[in-house]
């Protein structure tokens, strides 16, 4: 080989040698950057020269022409960020569920007014006692009757604000779609850049496919989610099980606003029938409400479990916390032949509609046995009938007392309907525990009493022991908390699964400084040394001409 040809050998080398340092460099300046892959060069062998004949006993004989650059690659694991992606969007949802009894636990322990509504209830006990001491006291009467108007006027705040509550799970579900369609559009903007820029096999587009991975990540802690990536590097993606970003297109996510409840249900535009109306802004499509069922996100009247490997993503668990509808009373009646189905199917799944059906229980079971044992239409049979609760609304007429007050239905007794009688509000004494000879009416106050010590009452149709109204909430309270523990120590196991996944993704795609400037003292040392070389034979080059003048 001649010595024109030794110098771009040491050419190659200065070539090979300045892109390492590049990468190198690329790498150090992102240490600390979030969801950089550690990027790594690859390089080659440049094409043999035969310089003599093959087919000598000794063999060919070969000289090379240099090293080349072949590419610059990211350094990951298709199974650890498989691994990753699917325990994330579990712990996300556990998460999600976890929040929702703490939330729960907090709206229970405190009322909108800022007073503890175990508070009110023994409030209302300590009335219901020193009434039963002196039934024809004023101050007591006076007590009982300001501690009613507590009660329920607490019992409607608390469930105003598990109703709020949901509404801002409702906003939380828009926002989880909005952000899964905006990511799934942004994949499909890197696929075509990505396939634009490999195609050649000139260079890989590491910084774009950081960006891209990042937003799969993204996506899996929304969802569950699949992938592949097919020869030209572009990466079809499917969320729970149905095409989000294929073939150039972006299948987005639509919701449906229920007109009686508001609440949002996410749905596959492309699944979904839609009809056209004229209008003054031009042509108007909305979605047939009958085609959303079958083109839902999510199945959720399916039992969610690890073992079905459909408890995965945030938005799953926000929905099924909300869930679809504000729970009364009457959806766990246990006079209801169908309550147990009722309530497995649509309650029991749903940390907010089981407490809003348990608490609207317990509210309507105490309101509705006051006014039964003052009324005089229940067993006791009291000297001076009077309701003491009515309702705000009601569709149908009602039989009116003896005070004038609309005497409720039992059914329409639920949280948000229950207000004081405004005629007790105003004179308490209308309650006088007299009969009529004028003597101390002792029968309703050991009847409230005895219902409020009656452990005759159930949480939920899947719970056979039996409370007392005084031992209902503390009850109810502690079914939560189990709940919400059970949550949390998932979420947690999840959380040590998936640091232990993501410390091993970053021993992988991580960059390790110290490493790289090892790299870095690597490649000048070959910078240097080809230097030398070309300067070598540049030298030798020199001799031979200075001797040939």
């Amino acid at each position: 080989m001649s010595l024109m040809s030794n110098l771009y050998l040491g050419v190659t080398g200065l070539s090979a040698s300045s892109n390492a340092l590049n990468t190198t460099a690329h790498n150090m300046s992102n240490v600390d950057t979030d969801g950089y892959t550690r990027q790594q060069i690859l390089q080659s062998t440049r094409t043999y020269v035969n310089i003599n004949d093959q087919m000598k006993p000794e063999g060919k004989m070969q000289t090379g022409l240099g090293v080349q650059y072949a590419e610059t690659r990211q350094v990951r694991d298709y199974f650890l960020d498989k691994s990753y992606r699917q325990e994330t969007g579990r712990k996300e949802f556990y998460s999600e569920q976890a929040k929702a009894t703490e939330q729960i636990e907090d709206i229970l322990g405190e009322s909108s007014a800022g007073v503890s509504f175990s508070q009110s209830l023994e409030n209302l006990w300590v009335a219901v006692e020193e009434l039963d001491k002196d039934p024809t006291s004023l101050t007591n009467q006076s007590l009982f009757i300001t501690r009613c108007s507590e009660f329920v006027d607490n019992a409607n705040g608390v469930y105003d604000s598990l109703k709020e509550y949901q509404q801002n799970l409702n906003t939380t579900v828009d926002n989880y779609v909005k952000t899964i369609n905006q990511a799934a559009e942004r994949i499909e903007e890197l696929n075509i850049q990505i396939v634009k820029i490999e195609g050649g096999k000139v260079e890989n587009a590491n910084d774009l496919r950081d960006e891209r991975n990042a937003l799969l990540d993204e996506l899996s802690t929304l969802a569950s989610i699949s992938y592949v990536e097919d020869g030209e590097g572009y990466v079809s993606v499917q969320l729970e099980g149905r095409d989000l970003v294929k073939g150039g297109s972006v299948n987005t996510i639509d919701i449906y606003t229920d007109p009686v409840t508001g609440f949002d249900t996410p749905f596959w535009s492309n699944l979904a029938a839609y009809s056209e109306t004229s209008g003054v802004g031009g042509v108007v499509k909305s979605v047939i409400p009958s085609s959303v069922e079958d083109a839902e996100l999510f199945d959720l009247d399916r039992e969610i479990a690890t073992e079905y490997n459909n408890d995965i993503g945030s938005l799953k668990g926000v929905l099924l916390a909300r869930g679809d509808h504000a729970a009364t009373f009457a959806e766990i009646d246990p006079n209801d032949a169908n309550a147990m189905a009722t309530y497995e199917d649509d309650i029991a799944q749903s940390a907010i509609m089981n407490a809003q059906a348990e608490f609207d229980m317990l509210i309507h079971n105490i309101t509705s046995k006051i006014n039964e044992i003052f009324s005089g239409y229940g067993d006791t049979k009291s000297a001076n009938p009077v309701t003491i609760f009515t309702v705000m609304s009601t569709d149908s007429a009602k039989t009116t007392s003896v005070d004038g007050a609309v005497y409720p239905d039992e059914e329409d007794l639920t949280c948000g309907n229950i207000q004081l009688n405004q005629s007790l509000r105003a004179t308490p004494s209308l309650i006088s525990l007299r009969s009529a000879e004028g003597e101390e009416d002792k029968i309703v106050t050991t009847a409230l009493k005895e219902a409020f010590e009656d452990e005759a009452y159930t949480l939920n149709p899947s719970i056979t022991t039996k409370v007392s109204f005084n031992g209902y909430y503390n009850a109810m309270i502690g079914q939560v908390a189990s709940a919400g523990d059970v949550f949390k120590s998932i979420e947690s196991a999840q959380e040590t699964t998936v640091n232990s996944l993501e410390n091993a993704r970053l021993q992988i795609t991580g960059v390790n400084s110290d490493e790289e400037l090892e790299f870095m003292v690597k490649f000048q040392n070959a910078y240097n040394a080809s230097s030398r070389y070309i300067n070598v034979v540049n030298a030798m080059l020199g001799t031979i001409i200075e001797q040939m003048q």
